[in-house]
């Protein structure tokens, strides 16, 4: 395929828009449209993403999520967009599901959105609830049959391959996620003698970016646990009183698959602050995960729950109280020999030449995971493109990252501006003594 020199335009103009200002959501869409456009498909789901974690009912990422989704094949992914699209916009969803391309059609040749007021139907007039009705009303009318076994096809248990040896550095968050968690499971008998319980939940939160995800797989896979990885689009529905159920489901899938990890990502965006919802339908959705955390009903038991957020201080502050997520850990920039590990890992598969790796850890202070991966590969394709202009291939060298550098910047840094008021002026009880030492150390304040 030829290369369109003004889409490539755009699209460079778009990623350097999203370096200047990574929190900027209309740079983001700007870049995934951008992608889409350049057929990267997977590319732009990961910047469709990235807003939908900072503004979950955004609906053109949301739209955007879910024809990106079906365009890599990923439909179970798509369909939760979907749900969650049609129930932000008020729309039905009797269409039947979408259904991956051929590699013959084209990705993105997808039909759009229903319309913003379509007519109503029978289901509708059925399954629809007034917006007073209590969710065991909505429960007595009946459900699709098929909806429990689609929910929990959405969170079915893996066993990850990856173990806590494959994340560099992070030498405090491995130490904290021992002490909770896995010395009691290796060792029962020293956990009983402590009176410590395989339960409860840790919180992991700092700069997106940064790995928080990846640890928490490579937790389930240390011990050889199953693991659960739940989204926003996992649990949210457009049916009043089914979000409750779907978090009921899901940790009943927990506990009956003990051990296991339980990880809920963004998890500010299901345990928002009940202060900050308007809607009562919200606000049901927080005291259910509160109800589970408790397990009043039931036992969890061997049933440990992660979860991962950018914006701590949106947390529902009793999802933080003891029994619940009352252990939280600072995931941070990687540290230097952290910087070396990720920068080599990511260069193993590639052609290289005298590349300076400790040279360029030193100059990545405040990078995260995802910064570096991106320096990598903005690296990569300068000596691609001056491979073409030369006319014959040549590995990457120092001058290609040093080139890059001066447009790579951490992303980080936004975050730390955001993070450091609250650090500041809302740290009475002590939840972000860890951010304001390092904020002390790094001369950040």
């Amino acid at each position: 395929m030829a290369v369109d020199p003004e889409r490539e335009r755009r699209l460079q103009e778009a990623r350097a828009l999203v370096q200047q200002a990574p929190d900027d959501l209309s740079a983001r869409l700007a870049l995934a449209t951008a992608l889409v456009e350049a057929h990267d498909p997977a590319g732009a789901l990961e910047q469709f993403g990235a807003v939908l974690s900072r503004d979950p009912a955004n609906l053109q990422a949301l739209q955007g999520a879910a024809q990106t989704a079906v365009a890599i094949g990923d439909v179970a992914r798509a369909s939760g967009y979907l749900r969650l699209l049609a129930a932000l916009s008020g729309v039905s969803l009797d269409q039947p599901p979408p259904v991956a391309p051929s590699p013959l059609d084209d990705p993105f040749d997808l039909p759009g959105p229903a319309p913003a007021h379509p007519q109503p139907t029978a289901r509708d007039e059925r399954s629809t609830p007034d917006a007073r009705s209590e969710p065991s009303a909505v429960w007595a009318e009946g459900w699709p049959d098929d909806r429990d076994d689609a929910a929990e096809d959405a969170w079915r248990p893996e066993r990850p391959s990856i173990t806590l040896a494959d994340v560099a550095g992070m030498e405090a968050v491995k130490r904290r996620l021992n002490i909770a968690f896995l010395a009691p499971l290796r060792d029962p008998a020293l956990g009983q003698m402590f009176g410590k319980s395989l339960r409860g939940g840790l919180l992991l939160f700092g700069p997106p970016g940064c790995g928080k995800t990846f640890v928490a797989r490579a937790t389930a896979g240390e011990i050889g646990a199953r693991f659960i990885s739940v989204g926003l689009a996992d649990v949210l529905d457009m049916w009043l009183g089914q979000s409750e159920r779907n978090l009921h489901a899901m940790f009943r899938t927990a506990r009956q698959n003990a051990p296991v990890v339980l990880f809920i990502d963004e998890i500010d965006a299901l345990g928002r602050k009940r202060s900050q919802l308007a809607q009562g339908a919200g606000r049901n959705v927080v005291n259910q995960l509160l109800a589970e955390l408790d397990g009043v009903d039931t036992n969890n038991e061997g049933v440990f729950v992660l979860a991962a957020t950018n914006h701590l201080w949106d947390v529902d502050t009793a999802l933080l109280r003891p029994g619940r997520f009352d252990r939280m850990v600072l995931v941070l920039p990687p540290d230097r020999p952290a910087r070396e590990a990720i920068i080599r890992h990511h260069l193993k598969e590639r052609p290289v030449d005298r590349v300076d790796i400790g040279q360029i850890a030193a100059r990545t202070e405040q990078f995260s995971g995802a910064d570096l991966a991106h320096l990598c590969e903005s690296a990569t394709e300068l000596a691609l493109e001056d491979s073409i202009a030369r006319g014959a291939p040549r590995p990457i060298a120092n001058a290609d990252f040093q080139r890059a550098l001066r447009e790579v910047h951490p992303s980080t840094r936004s975050w730390f501006e955001a993070a450091r008021n609250y650090a500041v002026f809302a740290n009475e009880s002590g939840i972000y003594d860890d951010l304001l030492a390092y904020l002390k150390a790094n001369k950040l304040l």
